[in-house]
């Protein structure tokens, strides 16, 4: 019960006390009487007023609580909208990462393509191996594919070309004897023989050098000098001998008699 009851219910049994016992209450005057309700009234308001500014200061501290909820449901929200933010600002970071990443690998692998380019390359030609700059590799096989689709006219352009541009080129005594095929090919037998001779004093020791020298006798042949041809021959099979080019040579020789 309240204390705003209790004290209804007293002023109630004070009351029926008097109306049940006239005797007593003649005793009382009625200015006692009125004082003590009087008094009953003033403790009801007493303790009605403290309920009452218990109650709001209960209101007002609920509503400071509510108030203290809603703060703190919008701080959760915002927190949760920030960590929102940063996983996707992380995972836009990890995306440019990655990006970054691969651009540096394409750029490496640019750099590194670029330097191959430049880096001299070891080849075998004619039983020989040596270093050529790449860019010299692929002029010599362009020359040489050229010669062998039949192409020559452009083939001996593409030789005469490379020679003047790689003068201590390792294809050089190659690049001399296909040269020097271009052109009997295209029946410049004199230019056929300077290139062959010049193979045969630059590197006598080639492979190609005793099909250079068959070739010089085939070209003079053509130019009707048959003595000079066969002196090229003997020449042949003194210098070759165990060649398959001194074989054909002496061939030759044993026709011309």
């Amino acid at each position: 019960m309240t204390p705003v009851a209790r004290a209804l219910s007293g002023v109630a049994l004070a009351c029926a006390a008097l109306v049940s016992q006239p005797s007593q209450a003649a005793l009382f005057g009625d200015d006692e009487a009125r004082q003590a309700i009087i008094e009953l009234r003033q403790k009801v308001d007493v303790q009605a007023r403290r309920q009452a500014d218990e109650a709001s200061r209960a209101a007002e501290d609920l509503g400071q609580l509510r108030r203290s909820l809603l703060d703190l449901q919008a701080q959760i929200e915002t927190l949760r909208a920030e960590q929102a933010s940063l996983r996707g600002q992380n995972e836009q970071l990890a995306r440019d990462v990655a990006e970054l990443q691969r651009r540096q690998k394409d750029i490496a692998q640019g750099v590194d393509d670029r330097l191959r380019r430049f880096e001299p390359v070891k080849v075998t030609v004619d039983g020989r191996e040596f270093s050529v700059d790449p860019a010299e590799k692929k002029d010599f096989e362009a020359a040489l594919g050229q010669f062998r689709q039949g192409a020559f006219p452009q083939a001996q352009s593409a030789f005469a070309d490379f020679i003047r541009r790689y003068p201590q080129s390792g294809y050089m005594p190659t690049a001399l004897f296909w040269l020097g095929n271009a052109q009997y090919a295209t029946r410049d037998y004199k230019e056929a023989i300077a290139n062959f001779k010049t193979l045969l004093s630059v590197a006598s020791d080639s492979p190609r050098a005793p099909e250079a020298a068959l070739s010089i006798a085939n070209c003079q042949t053509e130019l009707k000098d048959t003595k000079a041809a066969r002196k090229t021959l003997e020449d042949l099979v003194k210098v070759y001998p165990q060649s398959e080019a001194a074989t054909a040579a002496r061939d030759r020789i044993a026709r011309m008699k």
